[in-house]
């Protein structure tokens, strides 16, 4: 059902094609909207899911929310500040700074691993024979 090529009219989306767009399957898209972090998506003469490009973009958001770590309670409490308006403008931003902040801290822990991941790659390689080092 995709109305790309009249500008004038709103693109949608099967739940398909969402899952292929935003990696979330079928059953998280349902989740999502049933605990409240999609609004209610619109339907179909028959009932069927429908999703528009203001809706895949902010899955884009939540994808990005969500593979970065932030857990599905702070995502609902953002998404409740989204929702109340520009009034929560310094909140939003408060909750996305602190989870830079937390991104951050585990991008720092990962490099550390990742150096000591180098050091054993370069210890075995060079020494097959040490494998207890």
């Amino acid at each position: 059902m995709h109305s790309r090529c009249d500008p004038g009219l709103v693109n949608s989306y099967s739940p398909a094609e969402v899952t292929v767009q935003t990696g979330f399957s079928i059953d998280t898209l349902r989740y999502y909207e049933r605990i409240g972090l999609m609004h209610e998506v619109g339907r179909t003469a028959g009932g069927r899911r429908t999703f528009t490009d203001e809706d895949l973009r902010f899955l884009h958001l939540l994808r990005c929310l969500r593979d970065t770590g932030m857990p599905i309670a702070e995502m609902q409490r953002f998404v409740d500040l989204l929702r109340d308006g520009d009034g929560t403008r310094d909140e939003r931003v408060d909750v996305l700074r602190d989870h830079e902040r937390r991104v951050g801290e585990q991008i720092e822990r990962l490099r550390e691993h990742q150096e000591h991941i180098r050091f054993k790659i370069e210890l075995f390689a060079g020494q097959p024979a040490l494998s207890e080092a």
